[in-house]
């Protein structure tokens, strides 16, 4: 058994505790003790952790069996978090935060939103991504009491009678609405992670739902945009190509183990790039209209295809493989999957292959779609045309 251990300064401590409000005491003790934080989504089975911690090298771990001191690597001078993300290529990144971009991130939020500290904070996101965890750091930072849900559930959401502000993304407020929970009381629903479908808005608009949609990145340290326009600090730019660039005080410092990646990430002086692409108008509003790669954006949840091609080839059914997003009124987009099977008399279904998925990959990643089609189109090169892939016919729902 590991001997317990105690974070020290320059310390990566990876987290890996259910949501609670547990998480406000270990922040501060964390922070406390000059080391940094990893959050470790929780839903990950135990060889998506492992291969989290192999990426992170954290030098402690703190879980349900307590704490305990397992090597790794420290972190650099001035590091406060490390929140795991997708990157450009599609493979996870360590996203790098000072203490610095921390406060002013949340330092913006609460003048943005005019809060006080008698607003209660509902936490129903996963922790382990930068939306949920702000929320979790408002109190922290701010001393603004927090509840924090362990998932998110329409009941609970509904039993809430003291919060008056939360984040969502907008698959869960579309289930709300829906269930037609009243959420009248709080005074700021803030919808990130995904585009806000305007008819999502003008329902919550007639339930009387303060909805603002947020636009920012794990590497921006979450929304630095409210409906349209920059935060105090933040600015927007877009360049030549149509891409959304960003500039503030909240970015982050770089990608851990990856000094190429961070290079990569921001422009010659010093704008961080977001892979989005997106318009200004007259006012400074920004408007996103797609993204510049084949990130798929289901229900908040960023999903890239390649590796859910790599699982699904392992299937003992299938030939070849696509993966991409199709429009979804619920998840705003679904991940399909087009298949060319092996045997075209004995093809594999939707069940089959989004357990295959489940088993290597967090649920998300599973496909809401099954096409199957005699061949997939590629290019010249052999790459697959996604755009093409789009256009074919359904299957399997």
């Amino acid at each position: 058994m590991p001997a317990i251990a105690v974070p020290s300064e320059g310390d990566l401590v990876a987290v890996a505790l259910p949501p609670s409000e547990r998480w406000l005491e270990v922040v501060t003790d964390v922070w406390e003790a000059g080391a940094a934080i990893l959050p470790v989504d929780h839903r990950l089975g135990p060889e998506g952790k492992v291969a989290e911690h192999h990426r992170a090298r954290p030098t402690v771990v703190l879980d349900e069996d307590g704490v305990r001191r397992v090597g790794g690597i420290p972190v650099d001078d001035g590091v406060a978090l490390v929140v795991p993300t997708s990157g450009t290529g599609g493979e996870p990144r360590l996203v790098q935060f000072g203490r610095d971009a921390i406060d002013a991130a949340v330092a913006a939020s609460a003048l943005a939103l005019d809060a006080t500290p008698h607003d209660r904070w509902l936490c129903c996101l996963p922790l382990a991504h930068i939306g949920g965890l702000l929320v979790v750091l408002r109190g922290v930072l701010l001393g603004t009491p927090v509840t924090v849900h362990p998932t998110f559930d329409v009941g609970a959401v509904a039993a809430e009678r003291d919060a008056t502000m939360t984040s969502l993304v907008p698959t869960m407020l579309v289930r709300l609405l829906d269930a037609d929970v009243d959420l009248s009381a709080f005074r700021a629903i803030l919808s990130g992670g995904a585009h806000l479908d305007p008819e999502v808005r003008e329902r919550a608009e007639r339930a009387r739902v303060h909805v603002i949609e947020t636009y920012g990145l794990t590497e921006s340290c979450g929304g630095v945009v409210y409906d349209g326009l920059p935060l105090p600090g933040a600015d927007v730019r877009i360049d030549e190509s149509g891409g959304i660039e960003l500039r503030g005080p909240t970015l982050m410092l770089g990608y851990r183990f990856d000094p190429d990646g961070t290079r990569d990430a921001f422009s010659d002086d010093g704008w961080l790039r977001s892979g989005d692409v997106g318009e200004l108008d007259g006012g400074g509003r920004l408007r996103v209209t797609g993204r510049l790669d084949d990130l798929i954006n289901t229900g908040g949840e960023k999903v890239w295809p390649h590796p859910v091609e790599r699982v699904l080839r392992s299937h003992t059914k299938i030939g070849e493989v696509g993966v991409g997003g199709r429009p979804d009124r619920e998840w705003g987009q679904r991940v399909v999957a087009w298949v060319v099977p092996l045997d075209p008399n004995d093809p594999p279904d939707l069940d089959e292959i989004r357990d295959h998925v489940a088993a290597t990959l967090p649920r998300h990643h599973a496909p809401r779609e099954l096409v199957l089609v005699d061949r997939l189109p590629t290019t010249t090169s052999g790459k697959i045309r996604r755009g093409a892939l789009r256009g074919s016919t359904a299957e399997q729902e």
